[in-house]
C-alpha cells in the first residue's frame, strides 16, 4: 500500500478540494479557527493537522503524504483484523485486497481527511475486537482506547460516527454478554457527547451540501463496484467469495467472527447514510470510504472457506496411500500462495485504472494547468474576474500565475475575512468597477458561463454585465476551468471576437 500510495504522488497539480486544504492549512491558527466558525467545521481538526505538516514544506507531496500513511496503516489494520478473527492467510489476503483496490489508491493520494478517517475506523474496530475478547471484559482499558480513537476519528469527519452502528450490529450478531454491552455503551456515549458540539456547528453550515442529491440504486451499485472491484472479472469473483463469506457471519455465543465484524462495517454506514439522504441529502461515496475495509475481509473469509472445502474434498477423495493428500504443513502454504497469486492477477487486471488515476487529468480539474495558462496570458495590472467566486481557488493555490493582477470583485482576502475564497463587493460596486474597464480576464467554471448559468444573484450579475458590455476575444479551457479575455464592445471592432456559446477546445 505504501508503494502504491507513493507511486505518482507528485502529479504536478492539485484539484479544487485539495486546493482548499492547501490554502487553509497555510493560514495561521487564529485564522483557521475563525474560518471554522463560518464554514468547514467538519474538517477543522484535519486542517490544523495539515497546518503542522505543511510547516515543514508547503508542497503537494507533503500535502498528500498523511493520506498515503493513512492508507498504509489501514491496510495493516485490515490484515491484523483478519489474522486475529480468522487466521493469518485471511489477514494477508484481506490486507492485499485492500491495497490493490482502485478506490483506496485514489484517496491515498488525496490531500483530504478520508484516508486518515479510514485508518481511525479500522483501528477502532481492532480495539473493539480486543476489548470484547479481553479477560477484563467491559472494564478493560481497551474500551477507553476504543473510545479515544473513535472520538478523534469522528472529529476528523463526523460521519465516521456511523461506525458505532456497525459495531453495535457486530456485537448483536455475536450475542455478547451484558458486561460487554455496558463497556461498549460507555465508550460510545463518550464519542457521541464529544461529537455533539461539532454536529451543532456543522448543522448551521449545512448549506455547503446543498449541491447534493438523494442517491438512487445506480449510486448504490457504483459504491458496491468501488468496494469489491470496478472491473467485471474482479467484481464477480470477489462478489462470489463475499457471498460465501456471509455463511460465517454468526459464530458461537459471545464470539466475534471475521464476517460478523466485516459485513456490518461494509454495509451499515453506507446504507444508513443513503437512507438518511433520501430525506436530507448527505451522501458522497468518499464520506464512507472507511466502510470499504469490511469488503476485502468478507471476500477473504469466503476464499478461506473455499480453501477449507477443497482441502476436505482432497482428503475425502483419497482411498489409497499413493493418493494421500499433502500434509497440512504443505497444503496450507499452497492455498495461501494460490490466493496471493490470485490477488496479484486482480492487481494486474486493475493496473490500467490505477495508472490512469495517477494522471492530474483524472481529477475534476487541474488548477496547476489553469495557473500555467494564466501565467502565460496575464500581465501585471490586468483585471481578473472569478466566476463564480470559488474559482478564485486557482489563484489561492497557485498565486504565481496571477501575480500582479487586479481582482475586480474582491473586497477582503480569504485569510483576512475568515472565508474560503474571500468576500466580494456588492452589485453596485462591482458594476462601477467593471464600467471603468476596457478589457477583463475571466476565470470561470464551465457551468457558470453556460445556460442556465449560476444561481447566485451576484454571479448572475457578473455574467450579465460581461455579455451586455463586453465581447469574448480569447479563450482557453483546462479540465472544465475556462480562461477568457473580454473586451468592451465599443473597442471590439479591431479585435477578433469569438461567439459566446459553448467553449471551444483548449489551445495548445
Amino acid at each position: 500500500m505504501s508503494v502504491l500510495g507513493l507511486w505518482g504522488v507528485d502529479r504536478g497539480g492539485i484539484w479544487r478540494d485539495e486546493a482548499v486544504t492547501f490554502q487553509v492549512a497555510r493560514r495561521t491558527v487564529p485564522q483557521i479557527w475563525r474560518l471554522l466558525h463560518g464554514v468547514d467545521a467538519v474538517h477543522g481538526l484535519y486542517y490544523l493537522f495539515i497546518h503542522v505538516v505543511l510547516a515543514v514544506h508547503p508542497g503537494e507531496v507533503l500535502l498528500r503524504l498523511p493520506s498515503v500513511c493513512g492508507a498504509a496503516a489501514t491496510a495493516g489494520l485490515v490484515a491484523a483484523l483478519g489474522t486475529r478473527l480468522a487466521r493469518p492467510r485471511v489477514g494477508l489476503w484481506a490486507g492485499l485486497l485492500y491495497a490493490v483496490t482502485p478506490m483506496v489508491g485514489h484517496y491515498a493520494q488525496e490531500g483530504r481527511s478520508y484516508a486518515l478517517v479510514a485508518a481511525g475506523a479500522a483501528g477502532a474496530t481492532l480495539l473493539l475486537v480486543r476489548a470484547t475478547g479481553s479477560a477484563v471484559g467491559a472494564g478493560g482499558r481497551c474500551w477507553w482506547a476504543y473510545g479515544a480513537v473513535l472520538g478523534v476519528t469522528c472529529l476528523l469527519h463526523e460521519f465516521a460516527v456511523l461506525v458505532l452502528l456497525a459495531h453495535a450490529a457486530s456485537l448483536a450478531l455475536a450475542r455478547v454478554s451484558g458486561r460487554v454491552w455496558w463497556g461498549w455503551g460507555r465508550a460510545a456515549g463518550v464519542v457521541v457527547v464529544l461529537l455533539l458540539p461539532m454536529v451543532a456547528v456543522s448543522q448551521a453550515q449545512s448549506a455547503q451540501l446543498a449541491w447534493l442529491r438523494a442517491p438512487d440504486m445506480d449510486r448504490a451499485q457504483e459504491l458496491l463496484r468501488a468496494f469489491v472491484g470496478p472491473t467485471s472479472g474482479v467484481y464477480w469473483t470477489c462478489l462470489a467469495f463475499a457471498a460465501i463469506g456471509l455463511t460465517r457471519v454468526v459464530g458461537r455465543r459471545g464470539e466475534l467472527t471475521c464476517a460478523g465484524v466485516a459485513v456490518p462495517l461494509a454495509v451499515v454506514p453506507p446504507v444508513t447514510l443513503m437512507l438518511i439522504s433520501q430525506v436530507a441529502p448527505l451522501y458522497v461515496d468518499r464520506y464512507v470510504l472507511y466502510a470499504l475495509a469490511g469488503a476485502p475481509l468478507t471476500v477473504a473469509v469466503g476464499a478461506d472457506r473455499v480453501a477449507e472445502l477443497l482441502g476436505r474434498l482432497r482428503w475425502a477423495g483419497s482411498r489409497t496411500p499413493a493418493r494421500a493428500p499433502l500434509p497440512a504443513r504443505f497444503s496450507a502454504p499452497l492455498f495461501t500462495l494460490t490466493g496471493t497469486l490470485a490477488i496479484t492477477f486482480a492487481f494486474a487486471h486493475q493496473l490500467p485504472l490505477l495508472r490512469d488515476d495517477r494522471s492530474p487529468d483524472h481529477r475534476p480539474d487541474n488548477l496547476a494547468a489553469v495557473s500555467t495558462v494564466a501565467a502565460r496570458e496575464l500581465r501585471p495590472g490586468d483585471p481578473v474576474l472569478f466566476l463564480p467566486s470559488h474559482a478564485r481557488g486557482t489563484a489561492l493555490a497557485y498565486p504565481a500565475g496571477f501575480r500582479g493582477t487586479r481582482d475586480v470583485a474582491l473586497a477582503a482576502r480569504a485569510s483576512v475575512s475568515g472565508t474560503l475564497y474571500g468576500t466580494e463587493v456588492d452589485r453596485d460596486v462591482l458594476r462601477r468597477r467593471l464600467a471603468g474597464l476596457d478589457r477583463v480576464w475571466v476565470v470561470a467554471e464551465r457551468y457558470a458561463v453556460e445556460p442556465p448559468g449560476p444561481r447566485n444573484p451576484v454571479e448572475r450579475l457578473k455574467l450579465a454585465v460581461l455579455n451586455e458590455e463586453f465581447a469574448l476575444s480569447e479563450q482557453s479551457v483546462r479540465r472544465g476551468v475556462i480562461l477568457r479575455l473580454y473586451v468592451r464592445r465599443t473597442l471590439a471592432t479591431d479585435t477578433p471576437v469569438l461567439p459566446a456559446g459553448p467553449p471551444r477546445p483548449a489551445r495548445s
